[in-house]
């Protein structure tokens, strides 16, 4: 099994396919853009299905594929087929922003893909529009509805809460568990690599972080109660407003952070294992991996370079990367 120093098991790993996206979100990528690396820099999914065949070996269960934009990879449906066929491998789910899931969600689905997770920021299609820097809401909802039909659930729904731009709808997005389904998880923004002004129209970025404590206290009038079971193993502390069908999350990687419960590795596109999101520590894999290298010792170099938490609270935020080049 893979464990680190402080005897966390890691079962999950998240995969970032393409460095590439068809949003521009502000808070992920910066305005100017960022280098994409080329074909050949870029691991093949070959190349992910060897990795992830070699931490299912020793323990991932767990595989989450992102982006950049996931969907917007060319023959992504059959990435997701080999993962699904991995022994050991039990739980697939992937994080779009939804622009291309009407097209790929039932070929997903009947490819073994469990479930979705889906960006939606804002219930305003200008606004959406602003924060995206010109994406299309109405498409969004589209690929929503269609995951649903080819019943990929349960459907997530992630909110990068904002301080001064989308604080004013975290109540009504809240309320969208009480008509469906939904598991809706308010997500703390995190400053990765994303501190440069986001534009016009936008706060400053430093006075945009709205912690968990404060959310919790625009959606009090909605009467949280903790769900006792909890769904899954990603790190959010789930409520529900009373009668509802769906599910309200909370993910709070600096306020109330999940350290000493986290379980995962991140791969990125260009083939680097990250221990943890809110640190530049890196373990690159792709040349030994075409040079036929046993993967194995680089997955448990990585998971001991695991740090006990992160250090934001000493102003140690991660430089090298923003988030589109993660995944999250």
């Amino acid at each position: 099994m893979l464990t680190d120093s402080f005897g966390r098991q890691i079962t999950y790993l998240r995969v970032s396919v393409t460095d590439r996206c068809n949003m521009r979100c502000v808070y992920c990528m910066p305005p100017e853009g960022i280098h994409l690396h080329t074909h050949d820099e870029t691991l093949r999914y070959e190349e992910i299905l060897k990795i992830v065949q070699a931490a299912a070996q020793h323990g991932v269960t767990e595989v989450r594929l992102t982006g950049g934009e996931p969907l917007a990879r060319a023959g992504i449906t059959s990435l997701v087929r080999m993962i699904a066929e991995t022994s050991g491998i039990t739980d697939l789910s992937l994080t779009t922003n939804g622009l291309l899931l009407e097209k790929y969600a039932s070929e997903l689905a009947k490819a073994g893909l469990k479930r979705v997770n889906i960006s939606i920021d804002t219930l305003n299609p200008e606004k959406f529009a602003r924060i995206t820097r010109g994406a299309s809401l109405e498409r969004v909802w589209g690929g929503l509805n269609a995951a649903e039909a080819a019943g990929l659930s349960p459907i997530k729904l992630n909110t990068v809460a904002m301080k001064g731009v989308n604080d004013d709808e975290l109540f009504n997005i809240a309320c969208l568990s009480q008509v469906h389904p939904w598991r809706v998880r308010f997500i703390e923004l995190m400053p990765v690599n994303n501190q440069v002004p986001w534009g016009e129209g936008f706060p400053n970025p430093q006075s945009a972080y709205l912690p968990i404590s404060k959310i919790r206290k625009i959606l009090a009038p909605l009467d949280l109660q903790p769900v006792e079971e909890k769904s899954g193993s990603g790190p959010a502390r789930e409520y529900r407003i009373p009668g509802a069908p769906g599910t309200i999350g909370f993910i709070s990687p600096l306020g109330e952070h999940f350290c000493e419960s986290c379980n995962r590795l991140r791969l990125t596109a260009d083939g680097a294992l990250r221990p943890c999101l809110l640190s530049d520590i890196e373990i690159p894999i792709l040349k030994a991996l075409r040079a036929g290298e046993d993967i194995y010792p680089y997955l448990q170099k990585a998971v001991s370079m695991k740090p006990e938490g992160h250090d934001w609270v000493k102003n140690h935020r991660p430089m090298t990367r923003c988030m589109i080049q993660i995944g999250g």
